[in-house]
């Protein structure tokens, strides 16, 4: 037995009988039924993957069978006989919902065929149902989407701040979808009924910044010929989202810091106070605490803005995840006018697997839609990815240098702490000397790498000398 179930509908026993002999033989739990009225009640008792009914039947006949599986919205298959074929009867079992249509006399494989294919169907339908559901639930958040233990960390922490008014700063390296997390608080929040307003900080001029951000009045400077409702005021009782952050300048860092405390502000050339009842998310792809230590940041703006951090982690961190990223973006939506559904091949998906994603899920995102448009098959292959991927790939495959033991021996300690000292020296330059970065690739504190950096008298620039 096979676990499928099958309803044989005929008013004549001998086709009953045939049909569930034949297939009863590949395994079915076949159910017989005498005509269409028969059909209901069992359709009623019981759940069939599969029915197979005539057309001409006394009290209700073929139709009706179809008809009723598509009123009651049952997952079940329906496919239709008769011995009276014609393109009209078809046509009209199929707008009611038919799956297939066959005409008397039958033949065993024709029948075998037909039902293999209704139950391949059927079990398409429960998987894209499957997936769909998981995106909606277990990746809990719209377009955020993962299934690793890190990204699992991230939906929790979402989970338990999003119904709070708890500032928030999402921390990541650019194309990670920091604003969808700010998205999935707000819209996950009591204010999700009121406006949710990004701000780009990085790609307003500063000159400008502080009228975006706060309005102005009519006259406050040349140009400002009218008063300006700023995006502080359009996000009243909503949550404004400030993007790249740290790219602030020092003067307007004091103004967000007594927007936080005191909860108010005036718009530029204004005197008159203005209650900002506002959710502040802030977000950033650099290091604050490196920047408090370089002076380019307000320590105290800082710790009010870090009320709750969330870090997401880069994408060569969770490549588990890649598989699933491509499938949401080939589903998402048509790229161009390629009206083809396409797949990655195994071998293109494990490539991209061990890319190491400089830009993160938006480089991923934007190689999917390249792909899609420019391949020419239904799949994907390894030969049709861009010349980086491939390169990335040959130049990552070994990290760890090769060290060949002399016939003369050598001085263990000393081999150990060359090639210490060298891997440390990959991690460093490949993070840009972000110390944070590196001691993530390293898994390792933040507190143990300096140490280490300091202990074996590291440089920045420092070139490597191990091969």
């Amino acid at each position: 037995m096979n676990g499928h179930t099958i309803l044989i509908v005929d008013d004549e026993r001998q086709n009953r009988e045939y049909l569930s002999e034949i297939l009863s033989e590949e395994g079915y739990a076949v159910t017989l039924a005498s005509d269409g009225k028969e059909a209901l009640e069992r359709i009623s008792q019981d759940l069939f993957h599969v029915v197979l009914t005539d057309l001409q039947m006394p009290h209700i006949d073929g139709l009706g069978v179809i008809q009723h599986l598509v009123e009651k919205k049952l997952t079940t298959i329906g496919i239709i006989y008769t011995g009276y074929g014609s393109v009209k009867t078809a046509v009209e079992a199929m707008k009611l919902g038919a799956f297939d249509y066959l005409t008397k006399p039958f033949k065993a494989d024709e029948i075998r065929v037909v039902v293999k294919k209704a139950l391949d169907h059927l079990a398409l339908q429960k998987e894209n149902t499957y997936l769909k559901q998981q995106l909606k639930t277990r990746y809990k958040f719209e377009n955020i989407i993962g299934s690793s233990e890190k990204m699992q960390k991230v939906f929790s922490m979402i989970d338990k701040v999003a119904a709070t008014d708890s500032t928030v700063l999402v921390l990541g390296e650019s194309g990670t979808g920091k604003e969808l997390v700010a998205r999935a608080l707000h819209y996950n929040s009591s204010r999700s009924q009121n406006p949710f307003v990004p701000v780009n900080c990085g790609a307003i001029p500063e000159e400008l910044l502080e009228s975006e951000l706060f309005g102005h009045e009519k006259g406050a400077f040349t140009g400002a010929f009218r008063t300006r409702i700023g995006r502080f005021e359009l996000a009243h009782e909503g949550s404004i989202f400030l993007d790249e952050i740290s790219e602030m300048s020092p003067n307007l860092q004091v103004k967000l810091l007594r927007v936080i405390q005191e909860r108010e502000f005036e718009r530029v050339g204004g005197v008159k106070s203005i209650r900002a009842d506002v959710r502040i998310i802030a977000a950033t792809n650099k290091i604050l605490e490196e920047e408090v230590e370089r002076g380019r940041f307000r320590e105290d703006l800082y710790y009010r803005l870090n009320v709750i951090p969330i870090h997401l982690p880069p994408l060569c961190e969770r490549t588990e995840d890649i598989p699933l990223l491509i499938r949401h973006f080939l589903e998402k939506s048509p790229y161009g006018n390629t009206p083809r559904k396409k797949v990655f091949s195994k071998k293109a998906l494990a490539a991209l697997t061990q890319y190491r994603w400089p830009g993160n899920v938006r480089e991923l995102e934007n190689l999917v839609e390249r792909m899609v448009v420019l391949s020419e098959g239904d799949e994907i292959d390894l030969e049709d990815l861009p010349e980086r991927i491939m390169a990335g790939l040959s130049s990552g495959s070994s990290m760890i240098p090769r060290i060949d033991l002399p016939e003369v021996g050598l001085d263990l300690p000393t081999a150990v702490s060359e090639f210490e000292k060298s891997i440390i020296i990959q991690a460093l330059n490949r993070s840009n000397w972000v110390k944070n970065r590196a001691a993530k690739l390293l898994h390792v504190n933040r507190t143990t790498l300096v140490e280490k950096i300091k202990k074996q008298k590291i440089q920045k620039h420092a070139e490597l000398k191990l091969s």
